[in-house]
């Protein structure tokens, strides 16, 4: 199973996940506010809809060579979501899965040579077409747990957070973040292991498990039970020092896709990262 292979089987699980949830939703669930200020329910499942119709987009584009669009420009694309976000939840749905049936078909559509074309979104450098899946993932996993409806960042797949997470780092501003080191933390097979991220700028060390970290990044977790420790001292100094609070994230996301991505898809994504 090559990396495209694993990446659809992943948005065939997140899909699914995001639809028994907005199956279990109320018209009067949908038109109540989102976690997204200024956005319903309503507008955050348009979006999601809409975000698959863009991105059938930009496999035609890698598929036939002719530069299509994501979004024609920023006031289609609001647009679309306004038109949508007032719709009942039986229509909402309807969307969502027609629209991901189309996403689907495009993928079928894509001949092998086609993934290794490059497209863009609207802001930021272009990036090969296999990325396209890792985006439409990131898009779907996230806003569901933007509807305040139950999905947490804690039900995010360990697949999910260890490549949002790889993604991250290696978009970080370097020299320029909020923090000096990113420490993850985890526990297997009953034995701790640790993976640092270093010289990420000027800034307390911030340690702590891979879904409370990518929540806080993310902007969707307030980084409750994060640690935070002065700068170099990762590893040296008790994990219950306390240099402050928080510092907030980079706008890491604001980038479609990190740099320097191979053009043709890998067997796997992310590649180990360091230690």
């Amino acid at each position: 199973m090559n990396v495209i292979d694993r990446l659809l089987a992943e948005l065939d699980g997140s899909m699914g996940r995001l639809l028994s949830t907005v199956a279990g939703l109320s018209d009067d669930d949908v038109a109540e506010p989102s976690r997204l200020p200024g956005w319903s329910r309503g507008h955050v499942l348009a979006h999601i809809s809409r975000n698959a119709d863009s991105h059938v987009n930009l496999l035609t584009w890698a598929r036939t060579g002719v530069e299509t669009p994501q979004y024609p420009d920023a006031e289609t694309r609001e647009a679309g979501i306004r038109a949508g976000a007032a719709r009942p939840v039986k229509e909402q749905l309807a969307d969502l899965e027609d629209s991901a049936a189309r996403l689907s078909g495009a993928v079928r559509a894509m001949p092998a040579d086609g993934w290794r074309a490059t497209v863009g979104g609207m802001r930021g450098p272009g990036h090969p077409a296999w990325y396209v899946l890792v985006r439409r993932l990131r898009e779907v996993e996230i806003h569901h747990v933007d509807l305040g409806a139950g999905y947490r960042c804690a039900d995010w797949p360990e697949t999910f957070v260890r490549r949002e997470l790889y993604d991250a780092m290696v978009s970080w501003p370097h020299g320029h973040g909020t923090v000096s080191e990113i420490v993850v933390e985890e526990v297997k097979d009953g034995d701790k292991h640790r993976q640092v991220w270093r010289g990420l700028g000027p800034g307390p060390v911030v340690q702590g498990d891979a879904w409370s970290l990518l929540g806080w990044l993310t902007g969707r977790a307030s980084g409750t039970g994060l640690r935070i420790m002065p700068e170099g001292t990762a590893g040296n100094r008790p994990a219950s020092v306390d240099v402050g609070p928080l510092p907030a994230p980079p706008p890491w996301l604001t980038l479609p896709a990190p740099p320097n991505l191979p053009d043709t898809p890998p067997e796997e994504y992310p590649p180990t990262a360091p230690s």
